[in-house]
């Protein structure tokens, strides 16, 4: 998952009709439907939507409507919240925002590999928490695999909010031009291309994947995890949450790391104001207190 801030503001405009903005939309949207959303999505992902996100809404609760077959956002919200069945799961499928890339911030995976080459002979413990379609996830595996050697022992487990971008990262197939950018060495090493039917993918092999779990977590509820972490992927995560939610997930984060651990986030998110619980080591780069 990929998991804007709360707008401040004491006055609202309205919303433009459809009239006066230019355009035909299928439903009827107010302010009332996308300030009920938010209130459900901030209460079931603790993701924070910020007045400018009212067309990027509309576009994606509406998809729901289609397939639930509603016709109005208040008669498939009053629906969803008198329900607690797999449509949760789909409405916040859908207003997750998920943008990612094989080695994105190329310098984390660099500094990963420094402290994986560091302590070769150990055993290490590895969350990637916003797994999204899996290029991160395979990404930190390469690494951990050349800089460990065939003799090296990690364990990954890569977790999600979105439960469809999960199944995507599990799976591991992808088209050719996504792997583009990665090396031809890494692409021989670490993918199958596929054949007659499945021409044009590239597929994780199974020695990659050997090392890796994948799980749906929210980060705003407990983690299920009973075994700390030597390394947290988070990256990107934090920017969709307000602060008093920030600094929740971050309690949690830290409960389920090893003193001395290493955090990594997004190049737009700063936690100097928990210094008691992470300190800044490199670029975008904490260490666990």
């Amino acid at each position: 998952m990929r998991q804007g801030k709360s707008a401040g503001a004491a006055f609202k405009p309205a919303f433009r009709s459809e009239e006066s903005a230019g355009e035909s939309r299928e439903f009827v949207w107010s302010n009332a439907d996308f300030d009920r959303i938010k209130r459900l999505i901030y209460q079931k992902a603790g993701i924070s939507l910020h007045e400018g996100k009212h067309a990027m809404v509309y576009s994606r609760v509406s998809r729901r409507l289609r397939e639930t077959g509603h016709t109005s956002f208040s008669s498939y919200l009053d629906w969803l919240e008198q329900h607690d069945g797999n449509e949760w799961q789909s409405f916040i499928n859908v207003l997750t925002t998920n943008l990612t890339a094989f080695f994105r911030e190329q310098h984390h995976f660099e500094v990963l590999a420094d402290l994986l080459r560091a302590e070769r002979s150990r055993p290490w413990r590895i969350w990637c928490s916003a797994a999204s379609t899996g290029e991160e996830p395979y990404s930190i595996a390469m690494t951990a695999q050349e800089a460990l050697g065939a003799s090296g022992s990690f364990d990954l487990v890569n977790s999600d909010i979105d439960t469809q971008v999960l199944a995507t990262a599990e799976r591991g197939v992808y088209k050719a031009d996504g792997v583009k950018g990665l090396s031809q060495e890494r692409i021989q090493r670490f993918f199958m291309r596929g054949k007659v039917t499945n021409a044009g993918l590239m597929r994780v092999k199974p020695e990659l994947r050997k090392s890796m779990s994948f799980q749906t977590v929210n980060l705003i509820q407990e983690l299920p995890f009973r075994e700390p972490f030597d390394v947290v992927f988070c990256r990107n995560v934090m920017i969709y949450f307000d602060a008093p939610t920030q600094r929740q997930v971050l309690e949690r984060i830290h409960r389920v790391m090893k003193p001395g651990g290493k955090l990594f986030v997004g190049h737009a998110e700063n936690f100097s104001d928990a210094r008691q619980l992470f300190v800044l080591r490199g670029k975008t780069v904490y260490e666990r207190v």
